[in-house]
């Protein structure tokens, strides 16, 4: 099904909605993502004990043993990331619709564009938040918990001992996972959109609005976390480890990766942190996609 051409905002409004939303959904589910990486750097199974057997022992181990303001260690590089992340994931995917359509001479957004707008606004995402995102990652790792003091610290020991390049360490994997997530996420919210209640055929609009995106971004954060998993895996993988000069990583590339981890620890092993992620993407998509539609319909009132 087809949908009409949705008016465009100036893109200074679009990048405040997508800052506001994401700093917003990130803030408030902020321990989930450190759990998912927690697990997703657990190589092979539980042993005596030692590791994390699913979430909830996850978070019972961190705050027992390391506290719970550990659950928020690495914060300040998601909350840094998060203004240039989603404003750029909304506004690149608020002006690559009408580019495609036109390109394809398109007079509505079908199905097909809505997911490669989204593959596209994922691509432009990657290039700005792989150093935020190696960066949390180093700090969130459990092994790296006495290395670094904090993000600063980190950066400077990063760069310094690995080079400024290492910053970029994992960028073809993070390219990856945006693209898969974000092709799923718009693809989905174009489809259940199309499925529900238009909301000017309501008595209450707004209201309608509201459950009509939360409903959106929910199945969307669903199906784009399921796809991208496994690639989000392997990145936290490939991220966690500095690099050596002359020593030969175990995982470099995200595509062989997934061959290595699924041969030596099995298929699940490319679905670790699923559970965390889909309880951080499912409402976590719906509240991004709420909170954006609300600040655009705010700023396009006062434009």
């Amino acid at each position: 099904m087809a949908q009409e051409k949705p008016k465009t905002l100036p893109f200074r409004y679009q990048f405040a909605a997508g800052a506001v939303a994401g700093i917003s959904e990130n803030v408030a589910r902020y321990p989930l993502d450190v759990v998912k990486t927690r697990i997703q750097l657990q190589h092979g199974n539980v042993v005596d004990g030692q590791g994390y057997t699913g979430v909830l022992d996850c978070f019972r181990k961190i705050i027992r043993n390391e506290g719970a303001t550990r659950l928020y260690r690495g914060i300040t590089a998601p909350i840094l990331m998060e203004v240039p992340k989603r404003a750029i994931k909304f506004s690149s995917n608020d002006t690559f619709a009408p580019l495609y359509q036109n390109l394809f001479h398109a007079p509505v957004l079908t199905q097909p564009l809505a997911i490669l707008t989204g593959a596209s606004a994922g691509a432009t995402e990657s290039l700005v938040v792989v150093p935020f995102e190696l960066l949390k990652i180093r700090l969130q790792d459990k092994s790296s918990a006495g290395r670094y003091s904090g993000l600063v610290d980190c950066l400077v020991k990063v760069v310094r001992h690995e080079g400024p390049r290492a910053l970029y360490n994992g960028f073809e994997a993070t390219l990856w996972r945006h693209i898969v997530w974000n092709a799923g996420y718009f693809g989905c919210i174009f489809q259940v959109r199309a499925q529900l209640p238009k909301p000017e055929d309501s008595k209450n609009a707004k209201a309608q609005k509201m459950v009509n995106d939360l409903a959106a971004g929910f199945v969307g954060g669903i199906v784009g976390t399921t796809f991208n998993t496994p690639l989000d895996v392997v990145k936290s993988r490939i991220q966690s480890v500095a690099k050596v000069e002359g020593v030969r990583a175990k995982y470099e590339w995200a595509w062989p990766s997934l061959g290595v981890l699924a041969r030596e620890e099995g298929f699940r092993a490319l679905y670790k942190g699923y559970v965390a992620k889909i309880l951080r993407f499912g409402p976590g998509g719906g509240v991004l996609l709420v909170v954006y539609s609300a600040v655009v319909d705010f700023l396009g009132k006062v434009a």
